[in-house]
């Protein structure tokens, strides 16, 4: 989605609009634009696209059309996920593109709504759009997606942009009012954080009602009357929860991991001898070994362990495991390491999985933002000092052997 398209109500991308097409940023205050404003961004659609594309922009693939509402034309939704979708999801979760996957803010219809249908607020991170849409498959409702700059509704609610003033200038900027005749607004609960329901009503006239955690349990919600069972309350973070997150938070470490890994083959060649190619390669092995069981204890076992590892911040279940991985390293190496070595070993698998595990501090139901912040405040020097004193004995290391 192009950036200077995220502001406006019709989801078209990609496409950078033509400079010539001012005025095609031109909206009035419910956020609309009428057929004029189309018409002098490039004239008729090309033949065989869709009627509202013009030259710049394209119709999402997930808008099967657009209906007339007394606030302008909306666009109707498919809850089908597509091959494209899904493939955006899958390289979302690898960690590719995931600052940019995002939908434009705005209105949206899914089924064939009225003006008594539910209104359902969410974030314009795709991912979390796409989850939402595919369950409503037998619900008639309006989607109102916030701009929350391409960030789910939890970690958006945290920094602020998932919000009272966001949701009171998207129902004023999609002209809602003018749209149902009823004055609620469904939330998800995971929102809440961000969101005053009181200055909500104060200030927009709609009223908040907190939906479930899940979108799975909206048709559920419903057919309750707007009531949620105490299960869909509870946010849950299982090993499959848990396990999805691994390639989204390890996507980061390959960039680093080269300059480390260098690093390390330099400093193994660091000895009484000055430099030596052959002492770097031999010793390199065993630090490059003590670092990759880092990543594996703090990236990939931590999550899948992380119910029965003792104590309650991710620094220490990760430094836990990580010391086990460099014990486990070392004892395995072919070199002489000393007393040094290990402790080298030890330390520096300690730090890099301690540090990795702290990652998932902000994905799951274990820990707060303030808790966040104060674990890493205190862990961070922790980790540093203990990378810095394996980079000292390592070196000293080889002076011992």
């Amino acid at each position: 989605m192009a950036d200077q398209l995220d502001t406006t109500p019709f989801p078209l991308a990609p496409g950078k609009p033509d400079d010539s097409c001012r005025c095609c940023d031109d909206a009035d205050s419910a956020g609309r634009r009428d057929a004029s404003a189309f018409d002098c961004c490039g004239g008729p659609a090309p033949a065989g696209a869709d009627p509202w594309e013009r030259p710049g922009y394209t119709v999402c693939g997930f808008v099967a059309e657009f209906v007339q509402t007394e606030a302008g034309p909306v666009p109707r939704i498919s809850t089908k996920r597509s091959i494209a979708d899904k493939a955006g999801a899958l390289r979302v979760r690898l960690g590719i593109g995931r600052d940019r996957y995002r939908v434009s803010p705005g209105l949206y219809a899914v089924g064939r709504p009225d003006r008594q249908s539910p209104v359902l607020v969410t974030a314009n991170y795709k991912l979390t759009f796409d989850a939402l849409r595919r369950h409503l498959a037998a619900i008639d409702a309006w989607i109102m997606v916030l701009d929350t700059c391409g960030v789910n509704v939890w970690c958006a609610a945290g920094k602020g942009t998932f919000s009272t003033d966001e949701v009171v200038r998207r129902v004023e900027s999609t002209g809602l009012a003018k749209v149902v005749d009823h004055r609620t607004l469904v939330l998800p609960q995971l929102g809440a954080t961000g969101v005053s329901a009181s200055r909500v009503r104060r200030r927009s006239g709609f009223s908040v009602a907190w939906g479930p955690v899940r979108a799975v349990d909206l048709p559920a919600f419903f057919r309750a009357g707007m009531k949620c069972d105490p299960s869909a309350r509870k946010v849950t973070f299982s090993l499959v929860e848990r396990i999805v997150l691994i390639p989204v938070e390890l996507a980061a470490v390959p960039k680093p991991s080269l300059a480390v890994l260098a690093a390390l083959f330099l400093l193994s060649g660091v000895g009484p001898w000055v430099f030596s190619l052959d002492a770097a390669w031999h010793r390199w092995l065993t630090a490059a070994a003590a670092y990759l069981a880092g990543v594996v204890s703090g990236g990939i076992l931590m999550p899948a362990l992380l119910p029965w590892l003792p104590g309650r911040a991710f620094s220490i279940k990760g430094a836990l495991l990580g010391c086990v991985a460099g014990i486990v390293v070392a004892a395995a190496s072919t070199n002489a390491l000393g007393f040094w070595g290990w402790t080298a070993v030890i330390f520096f698998a300690t730090a890099v999985s301690s540090h990795l595990a702290m990652n998932f501090t902000g994905a799951t139901p274990f820990t707060s933002p303030s808790g966040v912040e104060k674990e890493m405040r205190s862990a961070i020097p922790l980790q540093a000092a203990a990378a810095l004193a394996a980079v000292a004995a390592w070196i000293g290391s080889a002076f011992t052997i």
